[in-house]
C-alpha cells in the first residue's frame, strides 16, 4: 500500500498542492511585521501538507489550527514514561490521541462523503482503495490508525530538515544563489519568476545542485539520530557475538560523522554530492539519511519532494534574513532543531526580485 501512496504517479499528482501550500505559507511568512520562528511555522506548515495534501482532507483553518495544536501535545507526550497519573504526561498524551482520533474521525467521514471536485487520488484514497481490492473494508479505526501513521512520517522529520535548509541558505549565500543559477539555466526561473508548467516530477529531478544541496542538509542536520532492528541470526562485530534476537540501534549521525568517504564533515558542501566526488556514491551504507535495508523509510521520496519544492519557492520569491545577531545552538532531541526556534524576517519579493512593501509600509512611505 505505501509504495503506491508514495509511488512516482502519486508523487506527481501531490506536487501542485504542495507548491500550493507552500507558496501560501510563504506569503504568509513575508506580510507577517515581525520575525517568525521558523521551526514553529516549519511543523505547521508540514502539518498542513499532510492534511490538505496527503490525506485530502478540506478542513476550515480556524479547524486546522486547533488540531495542529492538539497533536502538537499528542507528539510532545507520546514518548513520556507510560506513567499514569492525572497530572502526567502519558495522560495528557492518551487525552491529545482521543481528541485527535475525535477530530481525524470527522474529517475522514466528511471526504468520504463529499467525492466531489476531486482531480487527484490522495494516499487516504489509494489507502482505502487497496483495502477493497484486496477484499477488506477497512474500519474507521484501522483509517483512523492510518491516517495519524501518515501524518506522524511526513510531520516531525520534515519540519525539522525544512529549519536545517533555511538555516543553510542564510549562512551560506553563495549556495542560494546556485541554486538560482541552476534554476534560470532550467527555464524554471525567468525575470524573478516561476515560468508556468515548469515544475513537474521530472524537471526537479533534473536539477542536480539542488539535490545535492538537500542531501547535504540530510547528511549534516539528519533529523533522527538512528533506528532499531532485531538480530535475525547471531553475527560477530569487532570481535563481539551479537545473539539472535537481539534489539540493535544504529546511528545515523554517528555513520555520517566517521564514514571514511565524506571529507571535511563538519562543513556544509553540496559539491561533495556534485559528479566530480560523488561521496555517497561509495559503498551502501555510509549514507543513510532515511534508514538503509529493506526497512528504509518509505516517505522518504515525498520528504524530499518537499524540501526541493520549499528550496525553490524559497530561491524565487522570498529575501530572508537572520532576526538574531548570531545563529543559534542545535538541540538534537526528540528532532534536530534550533534551540530557540531559528528567529528569521521574511520579506516577499515581485517578479523582478524587488522587496514587496506591505499595506502598512506602503501608507508610511507614502506620507513621508
Amino acid at each position: 500500500v505505501f509504495s503506491k501512496i508514495f509511488s512516482h504517479e502519486a508523487l506527481e499528482s501531490y506536487l501542485p498542492k504542495i507548491q500550493l501550500v507552500i507558496k501560501d505559507t510563504l506569503r504568509a511568512w513575508s506580510s507577517n511585521p515581525e520575525p517568525i520562528n521558523v521551526y514553529h511555522e516549519a511543523q505547521k506548515l508540514t502539518f498542513r501538507m499532510a492534511i490538505r495534501v496527503l490525506l485530502g482532507f478540506r478542513i476550515p483553518d480556524e479547524e486546522l489550527a486547533r488540531l495542529f495544536e492538539v497533536y502538537q501535545q499528542f507528539v510532545e507526550n507520546v514518548f513520556s514514561l507510560p506513567v499514569d497519573l492525572p497530572f502526567s504526561g502519558y495522560r495528557r498524551g492518551i487525552r491529545a490521541r482521543e481528541t485527535l482520533q475525535k477530530g481525524l474521525e470527522k474529517a475522514i467521514q466528511e471526504k468520504l462523503q463529499n467525492t466531489q471536485g476531486k482531480d487527484y487520488a490522495d494516499a487516504l484514497d489509494i489507502l482505502i482503495e487497496s483495502g477493497k481490492e484486496h477484499g477488506k473494508e477497512l474500519t474507521m479505526q484501522e483509517l483512523k490508525d492510518g491516517t495519524l501513521e501518515l501524518i506522524f512520517a511526513a510531520y516531525a522529520t520534515t519540519a525539522s530538515a525544512s529549519t536545517s535548509l533555511i538555516m543553510q541558505l542564510l549562512k551560506h549565500p553563495r549556495v542560494l544563489e546556485k541554486l538560482r543559477e541552476e534554476l534560470r539555466s532550467k527555464g524554471i526561473l525567468h525575470n524573478g519568476c516561476i515560468c508556468e508548467g515548469s515544475l513537474r516530477l521530472d524537471n526537479i529531478s533534473g536539477l542536480q545542485y539542488l539535490d545535492c544541496v538537500i542531501k547535504e542538509v540530510l547528511r549534516l542536520f539528519t533529523p533522527i539520530s538512528g533506528g532499531y532492528r532485531t538480530v535475525l541470526q547471531t553475527f560477530e562485530l569487532d570481535g563481539f557475538q551479537i545473539p539472535k534476537g537481539w534489539s540493535v540501534m544504529y546511528s545515523i549521525r554517528d555513520t555520517h560523522d566517521t564514514a571514511p568517504v565524506f571529507k571535511d564533515v563538519d562543513v556544509f558542501d553540496p559539491d561533495r554530492f556534485g559528479q566530480g566526488r560523488s561521496e555517497d556514491k561509495d559503498g551502501r551504507f555510509h549514507y543513510l539519511p532515511f534508514g538503509g535495508g529493506v526497512r528504509t523509510c518509505l516517505g522518504k521520496h515525498l520528504a524530499k519532494l518537499f524540501l526541493k519544492a520549499l528550496a525553490i519557492e524559497l530561491a524565487s520569491t522570498s529575501r530572508f534574513e537572520l532576526a538574531t545577531r548570531t545563529f543559534p545552538k542545535i538541540t538534537l532531541v526528540p528532532v534536530v532543531h534550533p534551540v530557540d526556534g531559528l528567529k528569521v524576517k521574511f520579506f516577499g519579493l515581485d517578479s523582478n526580485q524587488n522587496e514587496i512593501l506591505t499595506g502598512t509600509d506602503a501608507m508610511l512611505g507614502a506620507t513621508v
